[in-house]
C-alpha cells in the first residue's frame, strides 16, 4: 500500500478485463425496464449481445475493463485507465452503458460517472458523452456493424487524449498550429484537467462503483507512488503534456500542494483488495452464472 511516506506493499492480484458479475445496484440505467428481447435467447438482439461479449472478452485493450450482468444483459459498465502522456494518466474513468431493445440497429446509451466534474469537452459534468459513434456528436455515425469495443476505443483514443483542449469544435482547427497562443491555452487547460482528474480519484476511493471496489483499491494501491510523482513533476515543471512543457504558476502550485495532501491521506486509507477466486484472472472462459452460461460456452468453444 502506498502512502505519503512513499512506502508501498507489493501486490500481485490481477483482474479480468471482461467479467460477468452480479447486477450493480448503482448502475445509472438500472431502473429502465428491459425489453423482452433481452431474455429471449433466440432473438437477434440476444445473439448480437452475446457476440459483443465474445468480442470484448477477446479484444479489450490493456487499459480497458468491462463488467456485464447475467440478469441484465442490456447493461454493462466499463472503466478506462488514463494513458501515459495525457493529463488523465493513471486516472479511472467509468462509463455505464444501456443497449436499446433493437440493438445493434441503434447505438447504446452511454453515461460518464463524472462526480459533477467537467474534465473534457466531450464528457459533461451531468454525465453526457458527446461522441459521433453513439450519435451524440457530429461525425461518423453508428451503424449496425458498429460495436461497443469501437465506442470504448474511441473514448480512450479520441476523447481522453494528450491535448483535450482541442476536442472543443470551435478550436479543433488550431490543433496543428505552432502559435504560442494556442499552445499556452492548451497547456493551461491540461493543467486544469489534471487537477480534476486527481479530484476524481479522491471521489472514487471514497465511493468506488459497485463490483469495482477491489479493482479501485488495487489500482490506487499499485499506482499511488506514480500518481504522487506526477503531482510533483507538475509542481517542478518536469512534466510534458501533449509535448508541451508546463510552467506552473504560484496558484497552480498551491492547488497541487492541496491535492497532494488529500491524495496522500486517501492512499493511506485505501483498503487492501479482498479478491475472491471469481475476480482473479483464472478460468476467464467459464461464466459462472446460469442463464447465459450455456449459450456463452457454445460461442467460446467455437475458438
Amino acid at each position: 500500500m502506498a502512502s505519503g511516506s512513499g512506502q508501498k506493499q507489493a501486490t500481485d492480484v490481477k483482474f479480468k478485463h471482461f467479467n460477468i458479475v452480479p447486477e450493480a445496484s448503482d448502475h445509472y440505467y438500472r431502473n429502465l425496464n428491459p425489453s423482452n428481447t433481452f431474455s429471449n435467447a433466440n432473438s437477434s438482439v440476444h445473439r448480437a449481445i452475446m457476440r459483443e461479449w465474445r468480442s470484448l472478452e477477446k479484444n479489450l485493450p490493456e487499459l480497458i475493463y468491462v463488467q456485464v450482468y447475467e440478469t441484465r444483459i442490456d447493461l454493462l459498465r466499463a472503466v478506462i485507465i488514463g494513458a501515459e502522456g495525457t493529463p488523465y494518466h493513471n486516472g479511472l474513468f467509468f462509463f455505464d452503458f444501456c443497449l436499446p431493445y433493437d440493438y445493434p440497429r441503434q447505438p447504446p446509451k452511454v453515461y460518464y460517472r463524472s462526480h459533477g466534474l467537467y474534465l473534457n469537452p466531450n464528457l459533461y459534468a451531468d454525465g453526457k458523452v458527446c461522441l459521433s459513434l453513439i450519435n451524440t456528436w457530429p461525425g461518423e455515425k453508428w451503424t449496425q456493424n458498429s460495436t461497443i469495443l469501437q465506442v470504448l476505443v474511441s473514448i480512450q483514443g479520441l476523447v481522453l487524449n494528450e491535448r483535450p483542449f482541442f476536442n472543443e469544435p470551435i478550436v479543433a482547427g488550431a490543433k496543428k498550429s505552432k502559435s504560442s497562443i494556442w499552445i499556452k491555452q492548451s497547456v493551461a487547460y491540461s493543467k486544469y484537467v489534471f487537477i480534476l482528474s486527481c479530484k476524481t480519484m479522491l471521489y472514487q476511493m471514497r465511493n468506488p462503483p459497485k463490483n469495482f471496489e477491489n479493482f479501485v483499491a488495487q489500482h490506487f494501491s499499485d499506482r499511488a507512488d506514480s500518481i504522487l510523482a506526477a503531482v510533483k513533476d507538475y509542481q517542478e515543471n518536469n512534466l510534458l503534456v501533449g509535448s508541451c512543457s508546463i510552467k506552473p504558476s504560484s496558484s497552480f502550485k498551491s492547488k497541487l500542494r492541496k491535492i497532494q495532501t488529500e491524495l496522500e491521506k486517501a492512499f493511506d486509507r485505501v483498503p487492501e483488495p479482498n479478491v475472491n477466486k471469481s475476480e482473479k484472472l483464472e478460468d476467464i472462459k467459464k461464466p459462472k452464472y446460469g442463464l447465459v452460461n450455456k449459450f456463452m460456452m457454445c460461442i467460446w468453444n467455437k475458438d
